[in-house]
């Protein structure tokens, strides 16, 4: 009976020994799931990514705009505009031209029909039939940003920029307008710029600039090399004499980028007599009206070529009488490229422009 009982402490102790060991086996050979994860961890290098720059990383921006004073206002912008009231030809179309048809809840002041490129977006936006909504029309849309020229800005019209400033509303004067006393080729590049960074689309805004700035330089500099240098008027017949765009006006300032004699006006007007006495050999006189018509420009060229008055003059002896869209001199915005090719055309036919 003893040596039974001994059989079976010893097969008992034999057993628990056997388990032990096989027990501390497992805990010595299966590292723990959070010591898997530190040695997957320490073996694994770094990826290292590129993150987007997203909204927030880009605002807020502040630009340099203008009151009615034509003084210098700074704005912020803590976030891309989303209700966009834009009025004036390059105004609307610049906006186009940035693919931010999206963004405009009304638009109005068209000269002429919108370049064909971007007909298809100017289709989506709600266009005014009246060409400068009064203040009243403006907020009835609570924009929060509005985009148009110095005049529209004047009394009789919306008022000076503070009243939408003080109500949360940001503005922005396109500088050839008549916000800037330098008007200049330069400012067409600087506006479309700025509206690209007010939008957060810097690099679509730098495209456009780059592309239009290249081929206008390169016009320029086979202009500025012709041998003959005409005299030119850009102009527009009024009810008295005729209005000129000379010194200090964007027309004024392409005619000279392009290297021929600009012919100027005290305070940029002419009587009759003086337009006579000037003699331009070539004429550019300016128009407004829709593109898909070419009566606007014949009507304009036929007050100066079919007056009897005018017959002494070398443009139209010589039928260097052009028409051109106020639009492509006048705050041009991506038509400024057009404007220059039309220019260059005019004083230099024989000059071979691509």
């Amino acid at each position: 009976m003893k040596r039974v009982m001994l059989l079976m402490v010893l097969v008992v102790s034999i057993l628990v020994v056997g388990c032990t060991k096989n027990s501390n086996d497992l805990q010595t050979t299966e590292p723990s799931t959070a010591e898997s994860q530190m040695s997957s961890t320490e073996s694994t290098e770094p990826v290292e990514t590129n993150v987007p720059e997203t909204e927030d990383d880009h605002y807020p921006v502040t630009v340099i705009t203008h009151n009615y004073a034509k003084e210098p206002v700074e704005i912020t912008f803590t976030k891309a505009p989303e209700k966009v009231f834009a009025v004036y030809q390059n105004s609307i179309e610049t906006l186009l031209a940035l693919g931010l048809e999206e963004k405009i809840v009304a638009a109005a002041g068209l000269d002429q029909d919108v370049k064909p490129e971007y007909a298809q977006a100017f289709d989506q936006i709600n266009y005014l039939a009246e060409f400068a909504p009064d203040k009243e029309s403006v907020l009835m849309f609570e924009p929060d940003f509005i985009l148009s020229w110095y005049s529209y800005f004047g009394e009789k019209r919306l008022g000076d920029v503070n009243f939408f400033h003080e109500r949360g509303i940001n503005t922005y004067m396109m500088q050839n307008s008549g916000a800037v006393t330098e008007r200049i080729l330069e400012n067409e590049y600087t506006d479309i710029l700025t509206l690209g960074k007010i939008f957060n689309v810097e690099e679509k805004a730098e495209a456009i600039v780059s592309e239009m700035r290249e081929k206008v330089e390169t016009i320029a500099s086979k202009a500025q090399k012709m041998e003959t240098k005409p005299r030119v008027l850009v102009m527009e017949v009024e009810k008295e004499g005729v209005r000129v765009y000379g010194d200090n006006t964007l027309g004024g300032d392409m005619v000279r980028q392009l290297g021929a004699e600009l012919v100027t006006a005290p305070q940029n007007k002419m009587s009759n007599e003086d337009f006579i006495a000037s003699n331009p050999d070539v004429i550019f006189t300016v128009y407004f009206g829709s593109s898909s018509s070419v009566g606007d420009a014949d009507a304009a060229v036929s007050k100066i070529i079919n007056e009897p008055k005018y017959q002494s003059l070398n443009a139209v002896k010589n039928n260097r009488v052009y028409a051109i869209s106020l639009g492509e001199m006048y705050c041009s915005g991506t038509r400024t490229l057009d404007g220059i090719i039309k220019l260059a055309q005019g004083i230099y036919p024989e000059m071979e422009i691509k």
